[in-house]
């Protein structure tokens, strides 16, 4: 069975074992990178970052909100709207990504 994703209920933090994590809208707390995969400044980074993008990131899950509701309501269940969501935006940045790289398919 695939496993829901938890939406964040607070920015990311650094907790005292210097991992990057978050607090899910259930209350628990989940890791986005542990200790030993970025050292503190990166952390520290990545944490700015997210914060610093924390309005635009609403806007995108408004969005997505918006299109699940439109879509599951006229052609599809909510869980395949957000299968199809989930891949299209997947395979849309992995293309972005691999054309800012240079990579040609």
């Amino acid at each position: 069975m695939k496993e829901e994703p938890i939406t964040p209920s607070a920015g990311p933090t650094l907790d005292a074992q210097g991992r990057l994590t978050y607090i899910g809208e259930d209350g628990q707390r989940y890791v986005v990178f542990d200790a030993l995969e970025l050292d503190h400044q990166a952390s520290m980074r990545v944490a700015n970052a997210l914060r610093d993008a924390g309005l635009l990131m609403d806007q995108i899950e408004s969005l997505a909100r918006r299109w699940m509701d439109q879509v599951s309501a006229e052609a599809l269940s909510r869980e395949d709207a957000l299968d199809l969501l989930l891949a299209t935006l997947e395979t849309d940045l992995e293309d972005e990504a691999a054309s800012a790289d240079g990579v040609i398919d």
